[in-house]
């Protein structure tokens, strides 16, 4: 198993920032090119194998969480600088705090709802690396820990701002130390997808929010007021996150009648998942109450149990998630009925 270089942003959106050329984005549009070139070379170099963790794993008891952050100092050496330990005192710099706190939320989900000992399912330490590069437009998992950029300041506000985003990356090394779905075609946007689930859940077990209070909106908060876009992925709505003049229109399908055929971003990764992304939501919304119950440890015992192959297509998945939901609530449950309904709305046969 290959471990991948997982970015938030699309290099889709990234590229059609890269090409602006009207002067008051020349800044953004020069960022934008550094952070395409940097996501293209790492996922074309990428060959590190990942030691991957048997399923009995999530039978471990959780330990407490363990988190460093540290300061790149606008280089691109990691980890760079410690400045946060975990029990230390907030820095007042926000960065480093919404990275500290971040990471916490997300331990403290899989954690409490999971049973999970953090993001490999055996206390693995939780390290972050803020300011990292000039004006980077993008925050990765690199198989080891999460890298967060402070944003072009025209497009993209700093990286730490949205809790989703770091139960995003975060997930990324969940998935790696489970299922290993490959980062390519539809395993790959199931690996985006399953990361915008868990990074929506993150964030909404630490607002405490219902299926129906929350928004749903994977990057809230990282455009500036510039942009004509509340996110840069919507779960409820996938193609509605933003229509701007300058990043144009999402361009997510929300069901397999708009599958996007394409060889670029390792297949359409970042595109695709729209697909199961709302699979999911309709489940949530279905079931109601808190997401990270019924609807969450159903695609977490998908994810986990051992029954995904690396190169799972949307079809594999969903009969995973409909086992596991038969296998926790029951044949003739309304949870069941919830995940084949889902799929079945978003056209993937199951």
């Amino acid at each position: 198993m290959h471990v991948p270089f997982c970015s938030i942003v699309p290099p889709y959106l990234l590229r059609r920032l890269a090409q602006q050329e009207a002067p008051e984005f020349s800044s953004a549009a020069s960022a934008a090119r550094k952070a395409l070139g940097h996501v293209e070379s790492f996922q074309a170099a990428r060959s590190q194998a990942a030691a991957s963790r048997p399923p009995g794993l999530r039978e471990v008891k959780p330990g407490p969480v363990n988190r460093a952050i540290y300061d790149a100092g606008g280089g691109e050496t990691l980890p760079g600088g410690l400045v946060r330990k975990e029990g230390g005192p907030a820095t007042g710099d926000p960065a480093t705090d919404e990275a500290y706190d971040g990471l916490g939320s997300t331990h403290r989900l899989y954690a409490d709802v999971f049973g999970r000992d953090s993001v490999d399912g055996r206390g693995l330490e939780l390290d972050a690396t803020v300011h990292f590069g000039k004006l980077y437009d993008n925050a990765f998992w690199n198989g080891g820990q999460m890298v967060f950029g402070d944003g072009d300041g025209d497009v993209f506000d700093r990286f730490t701002k949205s809790v989703s985003v770091i139960g995003h990356e975060l997930a990324h090394g969940v998935t790696q130390y489970s299922a290993g779905l490959a980062y390519r075609n539809q395993a790959g946007a199931l690996n985006e997808s399953v990361s915008d689930v868990f990074g929506a859940l993150v964030e909404q077990y630490a607002n405490n929010q219902t299926a129906a209070q929350a928004g749903w909106l994977i990057g809230e908060g990282l455009f500036t007021p510039k942009v004509q876009g509340q996110a840069l992925r919507s779960m409820k709505a996938p193609g509605t996150a933003y229509d701007d003049d300058v990043l144009g229109k999402d361009p997510q399908p929300d069901s397999m009648d708009s599958y996007v055929r394409t060889s670029a971003d390792n297949g359409g990764v970042h595109i695709n998942s729209g697909i199961p992304n709302r699979a999911f939501y309709l489940v949530a919304d279905a079931l109601g109450g808190h997401a990270w119950d019924e609807p969450g440890r159903i695609w977490y015992e998908a994810l986990t149990n051992g029954s995904l192959p690396p190169a799972a297509t949307f079809t594999v998945f969903a009969r995973a998630t409909v086992r596991a939901a038969a296998d926790l609530f029951g044949q003739e449950s309304r949870e069941h009925d919830a995940v084949g309904a889902a799929w079945e709305t978003v056209k993937v046969k199951v």
